[in-house]
């Protein structure tokens, strides 16, 4: 009977120890099963993360293929048409997240790199094509030279009219080819290729006219106070400038309107002002000539269009050689106002008129009645007035001023003094005039009691043309004269009686 409960106690006792082991083992499987789920969700969680990162490693990757096509497709052709013509803009990044990031800075990189490749590439290329164009110009302005001289000796070997008239013809046609040469030669850093003397500065206006087709329009205005003069070394200069300018306005207005030329003098200088009243130029169009005469920096062949337009361009070389000044605005008249401005020191001079007298072509002054020897009374018309005679008090100071000295010497100082210094009582200059060449007289030497000479009146194309033809008829009468048998002569030339 003891047997069966101790058997029972045995069996209970074992089956507790088994339920407690099989708990044990159950807890231990939940717990592992646990952190197996949780690694298996890390695991997926990585690979979730992976797959985000793949995609977005993707897409940046497109993005970058994308901006780097749009870099070589678009940025770079911007880039280049840009640095020929600088108000081209240049497109920026095609998505707006690179901004400032390493792929914007290396980009960037890549485009500093290319703008200074093609900048020295092109300087390089210009350079060649300037030098090759300086020689071939400074050959052909060479030849075109001896053509214009060879004309001009044939000018006065043949008396036929009708030959007279080719050769005027040829020679203009020269002179044309001869500017267009030399502004092309002057833009590739050639020389002008001409050496002059001291000219005035209206005979050398006169001169700029005649060298373009349609001179005829041109109307010169002198109303410079002295006889201004531009020192050898700047004649040729301002002449291509003058030049320039005005086939700049004959070309843009209508051949039935004229083109006004001022001649103006200033304390510190003279200025050539050109008007037409032409179509005129556009703001930009102001902008890029100032650009190009100013002077400031060098200009490339590729920057004067297609075909090129060399004659700002050479304009802005002369104006940084020898420092004149150019300015270009828009006209009162609706038209183009173009200013040359030619500084006093050191390229203008005063000549003297009686040792060197000024061209008949050249544009009689309007200067004050003061100068001109007496009182003008006041008109209300456009045309110089009748001169008054002077008193004849004032006679001996104009023979002063007119008769030849036996001696004279250049910048001299005014005769006041037997020394030579200034007389005490004169008035003295006016702080920035211009500089003056003046005759020194000796002291012994008496005036010369000569009447006063008048101020010449304006001269009309007729009348200029009336004298040129009285010039040839008597030209061609003393040839038909000197073909004549004549009697003998003495040594002196005179015939005997």
């Amino acid at each position: 009977m003891t047997s069966i409960p101790e058997a029972l106690l045995w069996c209970l006792s074992a089956g507790t120890a088994a339920a407690v082991v099989l708990a044990a083992c159950l807890f231990r499987a939940q717990r592992q099963g646990k952190a197996l789920a949780g690694r298996l969700a890390a695991a997926e969680e990585q690979n979730a993360a992976t797959v985000r990162g793949n995609t977005e490693l993707n897409a940046r990757l497109r993005a970058t293929e994308a901006e780097i096509r749009h870099l070589a497709g678009a940025r770079i052709p911007d880039l280049t048409t840009a640095l020929a013509h600088p108000h081209v803009p240049v497109r920026g990044l095609l998505d707006g997240r690179f901004a400032d990031s390493e792929t914007d800075h290396a980009l960037t990189a890549v485009l500093d790199q290319i703008s200074e490749a093609v900048t020295k590439e092109r300087l390089r290329v210009d350079a060649a094509a300037q030098a090759t164009l300086r020689g071939a110009t400074t050959t052909i302005q060479a030849l075109l030279y001896r053509l214009q001289t060879a004309l001009q000796e044939m000018q006065h070997r043949y008396d036929d009219p009708s030959v007279a008239q080719d050769l005027l013809h040829a020679d203009f046609l020269n002179e044309q080819a001869l500017r267009r040469i030399q502004a092309t030669g002057v833009v590739c850093g050639a020389w002008p290729g001409l050496t002059r003397e001291d000219s005035y500065l209206a005979e050398l206006v006169v001169g700029a006219t005649s060298r373009l087709r349609g001179y005829e329009r041109v109307q010169v205005s002198n109303q410079l106070r002295d006889p201004v003069a531009v020192v050898a070394r700047a004649v040729e200069p301002v002449a291509i400038t003058v030049t320039e300018l005005l086939a700049n306005a004959l070309h843009h207005s209508h051949r039935e309107l004229p083109v006004t030329v001022t001649l103006q003098q200033g304390n510190r200088g003279a200025s050539v002002i050109i008007d037409d009243y032409g179509v005129g130029m556009h703001a930009d169009e102001i902008e890029h000539a100032m650009a190009l005469m100013s002077g400031e920096r060098e200009v490339m062949l590729t920057q004067l269009g297609d075909p090129p337009r060399a004659g700002f361009a050479a304009a802005g070389q002369l104006v940084r050689q020898y420092g004149f000044g150019v300015h270009v605005e828009s006209s009162p008249y609706g038209g183009v106002r173009a200013v040359i401005y030619i500084p006093g020191d050191p390229l203008l001079t005063v000549l003297d008129e009686s040792r060197q007298p000024m061209s008949v072509m050249a544009p009689v002054p309007h200067r004050p009645a003061a100068a001109a020897g007496g009182s003008v009374p006041a008109t209300g018309s456009g045309t110089s007035p009748a001169p008054v005679a002077a008193p004849q008090s004032a006679a001996p100071q104009s023979a002063a001023q007119h008769a030849p000295a036996p001696t004279a010497e250049p910048y001299a100082p005014a005769p006041g003094t037997p020394s030579g210094h200034p007389d005490p009582g004169a008035a003295p200059g006016a702080e920035g005039d211009l500089p003056r060449r003046r005759r020194r007289r000796p002291a012994a030497e008496p005036e010369p009691n000569l009447p006063r000479s008048e101020p010449v009146a304006d001269r009309t194309p007729e009348e200029t043309a009336s004298r040129w033809a009285a010039l040839q008829q008597g030209t061609e009468s003393g040839r038909a004269a000197a073909a004549r048998p004549e009697p003998p002569r003495s040594p002196e030339g005179n015939p005997h009686a």
